[in-house]
């Protein structure tokens, strides 16, 4: 398996900006997926445990605004509770104070992002 195949520096990015991690398709456990091209299984990929993909998503976040989380505005920071609640971000156990802990606000703070983002 090599990085330099068409097929798997394509997929790449995109099993990078999730968090998973390629694999040889012969090393591939059960759940993994295994990708296939004109009929030849070229790579497997590991998905990530859904809470190292919120850290993952956290940690892209950061690196797309230039700074910590923590160091946003609150506009902003509503702004990131948006999108992460349209990835499904609240659905994970300790979503909620995951998000909290990387904005640097409280549990209750991030229910009012929410409520607010609902119209309550």
């Amino acid at each position: 398996m090599s990085v330099d195949e068409p097929f798997i520096a394509a997929v790449k990015p995109l099993v990078d900006a999730i968090g998973g991690e390629l694999l040889p398709p012969d090393e591939a456990g059960v759940e993994d997926v295994v990708l296939a091209w004109e009929g030849v299984d070229v790579v497997a990929v590991r998905l990530p445990q859904l809470a190292d993909s919120l850290d993952h998503i956290l940690a892209a976040m950061e690196r797309r605004k230039g700074r910590p989380l923590a160091d946003l505005d609150r506009k902003a920071k509503q702004e990131v509770v948006r999108i992460l609640e349209a990835r499904g971000a609240f659905a994970v156990r300790h979503g909620v104070e995951t998000v909290a802990g990387a904005l640097g606000v409280s549990r209750f703070t991030v229910y009012n992002y929410l409520n607010r983002e609902k119209g309550l």
